[in-house]
């Protein structure tokens, strides 16, 4: 089975398995785990913030950000497919209670023309617009890089209106990869940053918060409120330890591979996709005159031997990641123009 659902799907290497068996380990919770504190103190230097938070997922991640910028009442600018809005199941309303500004952005990227637009007046009327929140790459935007011009406009117009600022990194490696601008060129410009692990890097768990040392402060403390301090975390963090030793060029093969998918999907006649937009590791195509659902689709798919993701009518998804090879590639393309032959 070609798993292109999502690069979350990845396994752990049988290196990074070993990593993990052998770190050592202590007390989290205690500030008492040495691999914890090493994987730390590797993404705040990348960064080049102050300090880095380890945390189970990116959603969490993305949710004690916005908790420690915000007050219950305040409104947060998001773009209106972002992750926050359509994969992390309404929590920063439930747990900030703070009301979403969704913001349609052009494949998920804002300008600052539309976010000065969405900037409440200071009125009694008005919920406080304290936060601007963005996505680098875009994953609904179909891995999308927000370039880091408008990056800097965007984080410009932010600060002079006294906003907050939370980029939501969950593919930030991926980014850079494609670009070859340094992570902490895209991270200069805001208050928190995110990352994940468990995506293109191949680790099975974990995010990392970076931000100044009094904020990763508060933001440890929301971690235990949120009931995500572990313990004897430094065996997860050994695979996020060796993700960022090993995995992040590789991410490269990645996009070659998701290119060369998307080319392979535009031969077939019942498919419209643009190669040209597939900047990183996600191709989104459509299937014109399909005859079937897309529920069907999928069904045909998978029992043809790959797995894919819909994400709307006759709309679907797929993701390259290190357990798919270029062969993965040269077969998953057979099968699904066979499949929409049939």
């Amino acid at each position: 089975m070609i798993d292109l659902r999502s690069d979350t799907v990845t396994q752990p290497s049988a290196a990074m398995r070993e990593a993990m068996a052998q770190a050592p380990v202590g007390d989290d919770v205690y500030g008492e785990d040495p691999t914890v504190n090493r994987l730390e103190e590797m993404a705040a230097a990348l960064l080049e913030k102050e300090a880095a938070l380890f945390v189970p997922s990116g959603v969490m991640a993305n949710q004690l950000s916005i908790r420690v910028h915000t007050q219950p009442g305040d409104e947060v600018i998001v773009e209106s497919t972002s992750h926050i809005i359509r994969y992390e199941g309404g929590s920063a309303s439930s747990l900030s209670q703070v009301q979403l500004c969704c913001v349609p952005g052009d494949r998920g990227l804002l300008s600052p023309d539309q976010v000065a637009a969405a900037i409440r007046p200071s009125d009694v009327h008005n919920p406080s617009t304290t936060l601007l929140c963005l996505e680098q790459t875009h994953n609904s935007g179909g891995g999308s890089v927000y370039p880091l011009a408008k990056i800097e406009g965007l984080t410009g117009l932010a600060q002079e209106h006294g906003l907050t600022l939370h980029l939501d990194g969950a593919r930030l490696f991926n980014a850079t990869v494609a670009t070859g601008v340094a992570a902490a060129e895209y991270a200069k410009g805001f208050d928190t940053i995110c990352f994940c692990l468990s995506k293109g890097l191949g680790a099975p768990v974990g995010s990392l918060i970076g931000s100044t040392r009094w904020r990763i402060a508060k933001l440890r403390r929301l971690r235990k409120m949120f009931g995500g301090a572990m313990r004897q975390a430094g065996i997860l963090a050994a695979a996020g330890v060796y993700a960022l030793e090993h995995n992040i060029p590789r991410l490269k093969e990645d996009h070659d591979n998701a290119k060369h998918l998307a080319l392979l999907l535009q031969q077939i006649p019942t498919v419209f996709v643009d190669p040209d937009k597939v900047e990183t590791n996600i191709v989104v195509f459509e299937v014109v005159r399909p005859g079937r659902s897309t529920q069907e689709l999928l069904h045909c798919f998978k029992q043809a031997g790959v797995l894919l993701n819909s994400v709307g009518e006759r709309m679907f998804r797929a993701v390259t990641h290190l357990d798919v090879s270029a062969q993965d590639i040269e077969e998953a393309g057979k099968i699904l123009s066979n499949v929409l032959a049939a």
